[in-house]
């Protein structure tokens, strides 16, 4: 919990906001930039990774490879290829593996999976200045497919009509699925994930991964609740997404998302720094500039941390600011208030307080509450 004094300076640009994270690789990280920067963290793993020893699909394909020696190999990611490497040796494969891709045509998708190739010995010939597979697309159609073997190392994520090219192409394509995405063994921290989403408790979802994002959307179909997620994520709950692979699911359901130019973590988290405090409601209240933000308010820029019940009926307030909103219909906005409207003036006291100035709020005997909206902005709010 943050210090009811803090100052502008003391709390990061996601102070206040509720980010969620369905990463299961990497979650740590993601969740450790978004906590320096302010935010509160909430992560369910939306899937888990199967353990490479365990991995039949990927032994398999490794035998094919080394008895059936491919034309080209095209490595996409970085820790999917030393991982690829370091389970065939825990087979007794690897030397035979690598004395295989010696031989072959090696495309590498970018800087970090050169590295790893040549960590293991291994000389890419070429790589995409873009890291993209849409380029070592092309230039595997512009050298000519037809007749051509060529393996590629996938990690969990979709390439959608990449496969399909090379095939249309004359190729014959074998998939090494290293890093196979399972739903998690513990479906309740989702569950708890969906509930938060659907409910209001984020101000974000972020996915690094389309199996995540599919898994989520599958989960959600399981216990009835798609349309509702799918109205938080296009209403009120901004869907962020490590790039575009990542978002193809939401976009199938009409989900439109957000994404960094660059598709790092850091990039990511730096985008939801500037979309979310520019989401958030300003109003000018008795003399103070107020910020909703998603559990927390600034008062003139200092943090004040609200409870849910406070935060409820400072949002039915400001849809409507400088106009009263009866008892009848704040107790409404309470969660789980009943048809005690006692319950509204206890809960409004505890926001007056967590706010720290007691004016931005007034009471209007006999009919409800109203935000004190300074008069010069009267006009422009008056029919909001």
């Amino acid at each position: 919990m943050y210090d009811e004094q803090q100052r502008p300076e003391q709390h990061g640009p996601l102070a206040g906001f509720t980010v969620g994270v369905t990463a299961a690789r990497r979650a740590d990280e993601l969740g450790a930039l978004l906590q320096r920067r302010g935010a509160a963290v909430l992560h369910a793993p939306a899937l888990r990774i199967v353990q490479l020893a365990d991995d039949s699909e990927l032994l398999a394909a490794t035998e094919q490879v080394i008895d059936d020696v491919p034309d080209v190999v095209v490595a996409t990611t970085a820790i999917g290829f030393r991982g690829w490497i370091e389970a065939a040796d825990g087979w007794g494969l690897g030397e035979d593996l690598l004395q295989r891709l010696r031989g072959v045509e090696v495309l590498a998708r970018g800087p970090k999976v050169k590295g790893a190739i040549r960590a293991a010995g291994l000389t890419e010939d070429w790589s995409p200045s873009s890291e993209s597979m849409a380029e070592v697309l092309d230039r595997l159609l512009e050298e000519g497919v037809e007749g051509r073997r060529i393996a590629i190392q996938l990690h969990g994520e979709p390439l959608p009509g990449f496969v399909e090219a090379l095939r249309a192409g004359g190729a014959e394509v074998l998939g090494v699925p290293v890093y196979r995405w399972m739903p998690p063994e513990d479906i309740g921290p989702v569950d708890r994930l969906l509930d938060a989403t659907v409910s209001r408790g984020l101000d974000a979802l972020t996915f690094t991964s389309a199996p995540a994002a599919a898994s989520l959307l599958t989960r959600a179909e399981e216990r009835g609740l798609l349309p509702e997620l799918l109205a938080a994520l296009n209403h009120d709950v901004l869907p962020a997404c490590v790039g575009p692979v990542t978002a193809l699911p939401l976009q199938a359901r009409g989900v439109d998302t957000v994404q960094p130019e660059r598709f790092r973590l850091g990039p990511l988290v730096q985008l939801l720094c500037q979309e979310l405090p520019a989401r958030a409601r300003t109003l000018p209240i008795a003399g103070h500039r107020v910020e909703i933000r998603g559990h927390a308010v600034l008062v003139d820029g200092a943090l004040r941390p609200v409870p849910p019940a406070g935060m409820s009926l400072l949002r039915a307030l400001s849809r409507r600011p400088g106009w009263v909103v009866a008892r009848a219909e704040l107790l409404r906005a309470l969660p789980g208030a009943g048809r005690d409207e006692h319950a509204v003036e206890t809960a409004m006291a505890r926001l007056r307080t967590a706010l720290g100035a007691p004016k931005l709020i007034q009471t209007v005997v006999k009919r409800g509450y109203r935000l004190a909206l300074d008069p010069a902005a009267d006009a422009k709010y008056s029919d909001v």
